[in-house]
């Protein structure tokens, strides 16, 4: 599953982390930790969603991004790497000239869940995300074809699930128009 590298690392020793590869990692309390590359499902279901954010974004003239495979810092020796990130303009320029990682809580996260990430998704990022403050956080499990879309009230998150033909209700995006079936649709070569 998960590679650890022995090393204890600073959070500025990761943003300038390199091992010559194209390997990803999270720091998780000052160890990295390999992510193994997904499934073609899960590059599938990220893209799509990306493109349908994308639209929102620009459909509304938001001064938004969204972005793939960013950083977001969640604790002092604590990174992950999200699916999916929508952030302001004034976030994404202040990371102009260096590493993709937000200090500052995104408005809105996606992971999706793979075999390998169902704890990392569910407990580890829930409460790290929540303890950021990021607003709302979206699991998309292919695994038990549900996307469950957390609200954050008072610290913690309130969970909606959706599943099958279900319209998802985003706080973020309140005008989105789009199933959970749309969603793992997407994944299928088929």
């Amino acid at each position: 599953m998960v590679t650890t590298l022995v090393k204890d690392f600073t959070f500025e020793e990761y943003l300038n982390y390199d091992d010559g590869t194209d390997f990803k990692y999270e720091l998780v309390n000052g160890k990295l930790e390999l992510m193994n590359p997904p499934k073609i499902e899960h590059f599938l279901i990220v893209k799509f969603l990306e493109k349908i954010l994308d639209a929102e974004i620009q459909r509304l003239i938001l001064p938004w991004l969204c972005f793939r495979e960013t950083g977001v810092r969640t604790g002092k020796k604590k990174s992950r790497l999200t699916d999916l990130s929508v952030v302001t303009l004034e976030q994404a320029k202040e990371l102009a000239n260096s590493s993709a990682v937000f200090q500052s809580p995104p408005l809105l996260t996606v992971e999706v869940v793979s075999p390998e990430s169902v704890k990392r998704d569910y407990r580890q990022k829930r409460s790290e995300y929540a303890a950021l403050e990021i607003p709302e956080y979206w699991i998309v499990d292919p695994l038990e074809s549900k996307i469950s879309v957390l609200l954050l009230e008072d610290g913690l998150y309130e969970e909606t699930v959706f599943t099958v033909n279900q319209k998802i209700i985003s706080q973020t995006f309140t005008e989105l128009n789009i199933t959970v079936e749309q969603v793992f649709n997407a994944g299928n070569l088929a």
